[in-house]
């Protein structure tokens, strides 16, 4: 076995290249609707991006307000009120860092305010809502990319090049994974000991969802219940379809089928803590037809881990740390079995197979394994460029890889195992009008 390894240098170095080319001049006003970890933490990584000044904030609950004046400075500008952002006139750009129930009409009313837009996955809630903030995209013109991070990280576009290459020959499975195995990992947030109806807004944060008595652990594990979230599908399986479909050029799947259950985390969510997702790819000039299946699973024994398997005809391609490529010679006899024949016949049929295949045949034991790792540098992080990459854009005003219609072909597939698990049925979809087929 030989294996090499090689480092994404060139890549680190152009980031680094690209930052001190950066003007002062092209400073992006950034407002964050939605300050929960993840959008605290967006917010965190745009303003290490540079170039990046944090003028708004805007929660429904007080005491993040109160936190990112502690965090960012009392300049800020705070609100419950995210239309208060949208209607002042030095915020370039919004991150959307909402439960998942609020994405879509916020995007809307963003870019309809003239607002670019960074917007947490998934893209939508429901499948209806993904029509809507494509047509904004397409009308206001204002840049918008989602934001599952795969997208611009260079160990995927290394998963890329090597795939379209023919690293593992022709490709028609793939397997993908996302487990935890932690409190945390499974959504269970902790609830401050402040929350009450003087401090939340609780009806702002409910907005379309069902009219319900205030319970704050509906808010801050609202990952927890179909009301606001979507789930393991949402939050998880939309992070897989994106690195997916970014490394194979794939729009979508035609079929879908979902299982699990509700093992271990019974905290009164709704939603499942295992899921399984099986997934027909049809050919497409991009791609062959290839199956998908992926797994999360909250009750996993081990540590939390996240990983892909692209499995082709001349090997496989494995995305965990860094891109791992296995090729096995492929055995291009057709191999033989006369045990069963007369001696007479054995040995004239191994004279003919001997004239017509001189080279004997390599069988799993004599075959090389070649194996090569692509590893990136050392504290790389695919946040920063995916932020890096928006901010440019918003700079630049050129388009965006995960723009709205890449966003839903992601988030699409991943509400269809919500739709298959509840509702014990297969999906059909049509990936390029982004349908679902029967509804």
């Amino acid at each position: 076995m030989s294996t090499t390894r090689r480092h994404f240098l060139g890549a680190a170095a152009g980031i680094s290249g690209a930052l001190a080319a950066q003007s002062p001049n092209d400073r992006v006003r950034i407002a964050l609707i939605g300050a929960g970890g993840q959008g605290s933490g967006d917010a965190r990584t745009a303003l290490e991006a540079g170039g990046v000044e944090l003028v708004a904030v805007s929660d429904v609950y007080d005491g993040r307000l109160t936190r990112a004046r502690e965090v960012w400075g009392d300049h800020l500008f705070t609100t419950r009120d995210y239309r208060e952002v949208l209607a002042r006139k030095d915020v370039d750009a919004i991150i959307i860092g909402t439960p998942d129930h609020w994405h879509q009409k916020i995007a809307v009313d963003a870019m309809n305010a003239g607002k670019d837009v960074y917007c947490e996955k998934p893209m939508v809630q429901r499948l209806e809502d993904g029509r809507q903030v494509i047509e904004a995209h397409q009308r206001t013109g204002r840049i918008m990319q989602v934001g599952s991070q795969r997208v611009s990280s260079i160990v995927y576009q290394k998963a890329k090049e090597l795939l379209a290459a023919g690293a593992i020959g022709e490709l028609n499975q793939v397997e993908a994974w996302l487990d935890r195995n932690s409190a945390i990992g499974a959504w269970q947030y902790s609830i401050p000991p402040d929350a009450s109806p003087a401090t939340i807004d609780w009806d702002r944060f409910l907005g379309r969802a069902p009219k319900v008595p205030f319970e704050p652990m509906r808010l801050f594990r609202w990952r927890n219940y179909r009301d606001y979230g979507t789930g393991v599908a949402g939050d998880l399986f939309v992070h897989l379809f994106s690195g997916l479909h970014f490394v194979t050029g794939a729009t979508g799947p035609s079929r879908a089928y979902a299982t699990g259950g509700l093992r271990f985390w019974k905290d009164g969510r709704d939603v499942p803590d295992v899921l399984f997702g099986l997934y027909d790819y049809p050919a497409t000039d991009k791609h062959p037809a290839f199956n998908l299946a992926l797994r999360v699973n909250f009750v996993d024994g081990g540590s939390e881990n996240s990983g892909f398997r692209f499995i082709g005809s001349e090997g496989i391609l494995t995305i965990e740390d860094g891109v791992t490529v296995s090729r096995m010679p492929r055995e291009t006899e057709p191999g033989y079995t006369i045990d069963t024949f007369p001696k007479a016949v054995q040995e004239q049929f191994l004279k003919e197979y001997r004239e017509k295949y001189a080279k004997r045949r390599p069988t799993p034991a004599t075959s090389l394994l070649a194996e090569e790792k692509f590893t990136p540098p050392r504290g790389y992080s695919d946040s920063f460029d995916h932020f890096r990459n928006f901010l440019d854009a918003v700079r630049t005003r050129r388009p965006v890889v995960e723009d709205p219609v890449f966003g839903f072909r992601a988030a699409g597939p991943a509400l269809l195992a919500n739709i298959s698990y509840f509702d014990e049925r297969v999906c059909l979809w049509d990936p390029e009008s982004m349908t679902l087929k029967g509804a």
